[in-house]
This record gives C-alpha cells, structure tokens and sequence, in this order.
C-alpha cells in the first residue's frame, strides 16, 4: 500500500455569511463577474456547477500573507458586508511563521485590499481577517448551508486560489461525513491536541504524515497536532485552496476547504489533488467564526482525560480499533466529575460513532466549554451513557 501523506493546505477554499441559509434549490443568480472574471458565456447551457459557482465567487476572496521571513496565499470567504473574511490560520500565519504577517485581499472583481487580523483558532485552524476599507466597497457576503444536512455524494464545488490562480472552480462529491484528520499546527499548543486532553496512542499507526505543503517542514520535536472532524470530497484541492469554499449545488458554502491527502510524503509544494480533500464543517466553521468576530478567540471542549484507541476483535486487531480507551481521568476535571475511570471505552458521542482516540478528541474539541455532550461508554459487559459537562480546553 502506497504510504499517503496528509497535507494541510497554504490557502484554500470556504466561504460563508454568518446567517445560515435553508435554501436548497439550485443557485438561481446568473452574472458574469467584472474584471475579466467570467464564468458565464452562454445563459442557455448553465449547469448546477455553473449557477453555483455564479453565486459563490463573488465572495470568495484570494488572500497573500507577507512577512520578513515568509510569503504565502491562500484562500477566504465574506462574510458579511463589515468586511469580516473566514480564512485558515495556517493562511494568515504562514504555518506559525509569523504572528504579524502583512495582510492583502485580492477581491473577485480584481481590486486588492489590506486586511488586518481578527483572530485566530488554531485548535480549529479558523481564522477570521477584516478588510480594511469595507465601509467604501460592496461587498457580497457568501450564503451559508447546512453541513449536517447532507449526504454522501451530493454534488460539492471548490472555489478558491490553489497555486495563485485566483477564481478557480473545481467539482466533485461529498466521499465521507464521518471523516476525522489529524493535522500539523505550528500555532497550537506544543503537544498532542490542546488543553489536559491527551492521546498516547501508537495503535494502528497511521501511514499519513501531517505537513503544509510550499512551507518549511517543522520538526517532530516542535510541531504540534490538532484533530478536526471533516467532509471528505474529491473536488480537486490544491495547495492555495486553504480558507476557501467548498459549497453545494445552490451555491451555499457547506465547508471550509483545509487539508489534501498526498502520496507525496515530502514538504515539496509539488505535492498537490489525489482526489482526497478535506473541508471544515461550515456549522463548526461559523460557530468559530461568530466567537472569533464577537470575542476575539474561540471556545473549546476538554474532557479531561488521556485515551487511547481500544483495539477491536476483543482486542486482537492490530489494525482497526472500536473506540476511546480511558486510561487516566485528570482529577478534578469533567470526566471524573461524570464518573468516567480508567477502563471504559467511549464507544460514540452524541450519537457518532468513535472508532479511535483521534475522533474522540476531534469530537470534545468541536463542542463549547462549558456545553453538555452525551457520551456512550462501554464499562466491562454493559453500555451506558453518560452526561459530561465539557471544561474550557486551553487555547
């Protein structure tokens, strides 16, 4: 088996408006965009993809990020017309090279604009930028959908800058809505995930490596993982796609476009689309946003205990594991107080399924501090479940 290497990527597709939209028909607006940005030529053969791509890039924005020791572009998406942007961290950051990068937008319409950071959330790898000068511009905020309302193979549309090429549109499926990653982050927290949650798992070791591809690799010793729950499509995404938009037949973003699965298992910003790309949740990518807008930072779960993956076939699979081993509850903490031990094993929370130790950290980390989550606990023979009141992970 070819060892594949999952790479988050510099820049990408997503993009929403802070209100959620129910429509689920197919785009209706159909425009040619100015500055030589044309995505209709003939009204006579439009297709799903063509009127959705019409309604989605007017929102999407490309984004450059300069600093004195790194440069990078990536990808973002409007949100309202204050001019605040859903981006990715790594965009914004050049992968936690620099906290003060020099901010640009490069609207749809061709004009450029400065931006300056909101805030960031690296155990999301969100991040939200506003432009400078909105006040003066018409801006067209994106239409967001419902990310838990769809289903495997609904049509999906990629709109982003992947390699600088700004306004590019590309096409799949939804392949997977139970996908979890694990990806690099130079900006969390030094160590596995953030807060006292801790995983010490080399069970079924995965062959995938964690890198942003076109940046400087960070060694073992200093990078640092988070866990996100994803969409898996096979819209082509490329490195430049990060922060973009991943939206439907009706032209609603339904995910924030951040990772690529590679068989290129280098740094090199050669490695590029295999047909396997992973995109944010977009209800998980506005609850972040709103935080980050109204607060400055997110909010993020902590349950309170080191796990790892329970092995299944009675413990004999060397392979595939049947859920979150409670090793140790930190004393105190919202596992203990829900009297979790040692011992059990967290077979699903709020009704899906954990199959390892990474979905059960990418599962606390997605919810609020201080939000209630339903966890289903096998203990010896028998299941029950249980109510955990989640701590406040440590951004």
């Amino acid at each position: 088996m070819a060892a594949t290497a999952l790479a988050a990527l510099v820049g990408g597709g997503v993009g929403g408006g802070i209100v959620a939209a129910t429509s689920t028909g197919p785009a209706s607006t159909i425009s040619s965009l100015s500055s030589g940005t044309t995505i209709v030529n003939n009204t006579d053969s439009v297709n799903a993809v063509t009127a959705a791509a019409a309604k989605a890039t007017p929102s999407t924005v490309t984004i450059s990020a300069t600093a004195s020791n790194a440069s990078g572009s990536g990808s973002g998406v409007i949100l309202d017309t204050q001019g605040h942007i859903l981006t990715n961290t790594h965009v914004v950051t050049l992968d936690g090279a620099s906290a003060n990068a020099t901010i640009e937008v490069q609207l749809a319409d061709g004009s450029v604009h400065t931006a300056t950071v909101v805030g960031t959330d690296p155990a999301s790898d969100l991040a939200v930028i506003k432009v400078d000068d909105a006040a003066e511009l018409n801006l067209t905020p994106a239409t967001l959908g419902n990310s838990d309302n769809l289903n495997v193979g609904d049509t999906t549309v990629a709109i982003g800058a992947p390699l600088g090429l700004s306004n590019t549109v590309t096409t799949g499926v939804v392949s997977n809505l139970v996908r979890t990653i694990e990806v690099a982050s130079s900006a969390a927290q030094q160590g596995t995930d953030t807060g006292n949650d801790s995983s010490d798992d080399t069970f079924g070791t995965s062959p995938f490596q964690f890198e942003i591809p076109g940046q400087q690799s960070q060694s073992d010793a200093q990078a640092a993982t988070i866990s996100l729950n994803v969409i898996q499509t096979d819209a082509a995404v490329n490195p430049g796609n990060s922060g973009g938009a991943l939206v439907n037949s009706a032209g609603e973003v339904i995910g924030i476009n951040v990772a690529i699965a590679s068989t290129d298992t280098s740094s090199s910003s050669t490695s590029g689309n295999i047909g396997v790309g992973f995109a944010i949740p977009i209800n998980y990518a506005q609850r972040v946003a709103n935080e980050i807008i109204e607060d400055g930072s997110a909010t993020h779960g902590l349950l309170g205990a080191q796990v790892s993956t329970s092995p299944a076939n009675k413990d004999e699979s060397q392979a595939f594991g049947d859920g979150a081993l409670i090793q140790e509850v930190t004393s105190g903490g919202a596992a203990e107080k829900a009297g979790l031990r040692a011992g059990d094993v967290v077979t699903a929370v709020n009704g899906r399924t954990i199959s390892e130790a990474t979905e059960l950290t990418a599962a606390v980390r997605q919810a609020t501090a201080g939000s209630e989550v339903t966890l289903t606990v096998l203990r010896g023979s028998s299941t029950q479940e249980v109510t955990v009141t989640l701590d406040a992970a440590e951004s």
